[in-house]
């Protein structure tokens, strides 16, 4: 699943071939996704031109004169720029085709993510409202997760996947994290200090921007590639390695499911 580095390397990717383009043609082959696109979308899109390519949590935002296009990939979505009159695949399943003779195809084989309208501005989207600031802005900070956390039984872990609390942080990069702040993802979210949450917000920061560096070192052009950028894979320090050494102390890291999702930790380091 596509997570905030993933589409942030995605809209750096995107961003030179689409602002300043206008939108000439929009092909919907496939409505049903995760909500109906609106059938008034290519109506409404065609003729507009899209001035600056925006991320809120794993929203893609393309911004028009008339409004902006909010647009997530879901589990499985991935863009692409192709040429107008590429043959669609099986699950390509729509098409922003642009003055310059291309298309940004969105391809979704599980049909998770997502293509929304809207002519107001994009953070008062009901998607959008209620999110928590973005984790590498300047309004995440140990202070932040300190404050939201006092009173919270659920695990830390789940506390920080929640999207209220702050936008962006999946499950990989949550148990990178914990990791790296030393943080057992079980203990409840209400006993951690003031401290540890200043250590676990500069844990998220450098592990997400190492992501978004590395997804960007990977990038080959999306004219010419899958449309999927590089992961974090080759850096992850615990993720999908139970049954390894620890990185740091040589234990043998554990999985575990919080919130039902896998959750890998060192039982000698966090605590």
């Amino acid at each position: 699943m596509p997570e905030l580095p993933e589409v942030e390397t995605t809209r750096r990717g995107i961003a030179p071939h689409l602002e300043g383009r206008r939108i000439v043609r929009v092909i919907v082959r496939e409505p049903r996704l995760r909500w109906p696109v609106d059938p008034e979308l290519p109506a409404i899109l065609e003729g507009q031109t899209v001035h600056a390519v925006g991320r809120r949590a794993k929203y893609l935002l393309l911004a028009t004169d008339a409004g902006t296009v909010l647009l997530h990939l879901g589990m499985s979505g991935s863009l692409r720029l192709v040429p107008a009159g590429t043959a669609p695949g099986r699950h390509d399943h729509l098409d922003l085709c642009l003055d310059d003779g291309r298309c940004l195809r969105l391809n979704d084989p599980r049909r998770f993510g997502s293509v929304h309208w809207t002519g107001d501005a994009p953070e008062t989207h009901r998607l959008l409202a209620a999110l928590g600031p973005e984790p590498l802005g300047t309004a995440f900070d140990g202070a932040h997760l300190y404050g939201l956390s006092r009173g919270r039984t659920a695990a830390v872990k789940a506390f920080l996947m929640d999207s209220r609390v702050v936008v962006g942080v999946g499950n990989i990069y949550a148990s990178e994290a914990l990791f790296r702040a030393g943080i057992h993802p079980r203990r409840p979210a209400g006993r951690v200090g003031r401290g540890r949450y200043l250590a676990l917000a500069d844990a998220v920061r450098e592990v997400l921007g190492e992501a978004v560096a590395a997804g960007g070192t990977t990038l080959r052009d999306f004219v010419d590639s899958d449309g999927r950028p590089g992961y974090f894979a080759q850096s992850l320090r615990v993720y999908g390695k139970a049954g390894a050494p620890c990185p740091a102390c040589g234990a043998t890291l554990r999985q575990e499911r919080i919130g039902q999702r896998a959750t890998y930790y060192c039982p000698r380091c966090q605590r």
